[in-house]
């Protein structure tokens, strides 16, 4: 579980940076990354790119804060993720420095970002929408590297992990033990009464709730589903009703259509009470007019468009995340053929100089990034300056592309979407439990 809170940095950014980057605390700066910059220099080539700016605001740079459960994850894991998260929230157009502490109990990782970027100089807006999609992209992290995050409630109050947990086996718990004890009892107090029994404390009111032995919160029995609520378990004890099945059953050469028909008719004249209801009659039609349009004859031609779609979208998505890094190697390399053009009068006029040490103290300034890029560049293997006008246009032909890309994806995403719901109507109308072959008899008059 990891918890993120973000500041500004107004002044002393060179400070922050040193702080952040204290070999007592990132083992020997062995655990101190950067992008866009060097970590050495990032004060000076923050600045350069501030100075560009029309309008930068009050702010340096951002400084994000990102820490983990005590022992739930280890150095090098965090400070992976970090930088997952910093990548994410800048975009691959703000400098950063990233590093990772291991000092104390708990290990955590800091990120100071430009509050301008280095792409159109176009400043960092901070507000709650901006700090709520960096703690959403680092919950999204921690579950894909198997830690645990805090849950959101209904309220939009957060819910310890833990606690979720507890919550979730305790459901688990009373489902069972309710299900295990219908079929032994002839009505609703009767099974109430065997619960109290087991050890699971009744607390009656408009709800039903339940308190699981061992657990401190009680759980509302209609929370548990729709075969769970009072009215549902009074007709399961009854034999009106039996549990909804866990996946649809269809007959193999058998239209979809038909058996789509064929549930609603069966439920309808069971007089459930679910199919009374407009709204999900206006989804069934729906549902129904989507596959006689898209021509879906049987179950298995769903499924398969469904793995279609799905498939065309992953591929949309791996050619748009090359096109991001694409643009976002272009726009570093942008970046430090700008800068290197920009200084390299003061540079050339250094390397002239009588007195280098008096001129490099005058003009440190500019001979220091001049170096920086020149550095960056050769990391990147460029022997050759190249045309910065026709990088400029390469880029901006490439973020085309790449809103083209996006496009593409969001209109497939959306196709999966869309099929899913339909799928999800269809199995539900096909799980409606079948009608008992007694009660059909007595409807034939048998």
């Amino acid at each position: 579980m990891a918890v993120t809170k973000i500041k500004p940095i107004k002044s002393t950014l060179k400070k922050a940076l040193d702080y952040i980057q204290n070999p007592n605390k990132t083992d020997g700066k062995m655990l101190v990354s950067s992008f866009g910059c060097s970590y050495e220099t990032a004060d000076i080539e923050f600045g350069f790119t501030l100075s560009q700016a029309l309008d930068r605001g009050n702010n340096l740079a951002h400084h994000l804060i990102q820490s983990f459960e005590p022992g739930e994850v280890d150095y090098e894991k965090a400070h992976e993720i970090g930088k997952q998260l910093a990548d994410a929230v800048t975009k691959g157009q703000y400098e950063y420095v990233l590093t990772t502490h291991i000092d104390k109990g708990h290990i955590h990782n800091h990120i100071i970002f430009c509050a301008v970027n280095f792409v159109d100089y176009h400043k960092y807006v901070s507000n709650k929408r901006t700090y709520y999609g960096i703690r959403n992209i680092s919950d999204r992290l921690c579950r894909e590297n198997g830690l645990s995050v805090l849950v959101p409630e209904k309220g939009g109050k957060g819910k310890n992990y833990a606690v979720y947990k507890k919550e979730k086996t305790a459901k688990a718990k009373l489902k069972l033990a309710v299900d295990t004890l219908i079929p032994q009892v002839s009505d609703f107090e009767e099974l109430l009464a065997r619960l109290q029994a087991e050890g699971f404390t009744i607390k009656r009111g408009k709800y039903v709730s339940c308190l699981v032995p061992g657990q401190e919160r009680f759980t509302r029995l209609k929370t548990l589903g729709a075969d769970y609520t009072e009215e549902a378990i009074r007709e399961r004890i009854e034999g009106k009703r039996t549990r909804t099945a866990k996946a649809p059953k269809t007959e193999r050469g058998v239209s979809l259509l038909i058996d789509i028909e064929n549930s609603i008719k069966a439920a309808q004249s069971r007089g459930y009470e679910q199919w009374a209801k407009i709204h999900n009659l206006k989804q069934a039609a729906k549902t129904m007019n989507f596959i006689t349009e898209h021509k879906i004859e049987q179950y298995t031609d769903l499924t398969a468009k469904i793995a279609e779609i799905q498939t065309e979208s992953e591929q949309a998505a791996d050619a748009l995340k090359s096109a991001e890094k694409r643009l976002v190697d272009m726009a570093v390399l942008i970046k430090n053929v700008s800068t290197f053009q920009k200084t390299k009068p003061a540079y050339d006029a250094y390397r002239k100089a009588r007195n280098k040490d008096s001129y490099r103290a005058a003009h440190e300034r500019e001979i220091i990034l001049h170096e920086a890029a020149a550095k960056a560049l050769k990391a990147a293997g460029v022997s050759k300056l190249p045309n910065l006008t026709a990088l400029q246009s390469e880029y901006e032909k490439l973020q085309e592309q790449k809103e083209a890309l996006y496009a593409d994806y969001g209109r497939l995403k959306k196709q999966v979407k869309e099929y899913d719901v339909i799928k999800q109507n269809i199995d539900s109308i096909l799980r409606q439990p079948r009608e008992p072959e007694r009660e059909k008899g007595k409807e034939r008059g048998e």
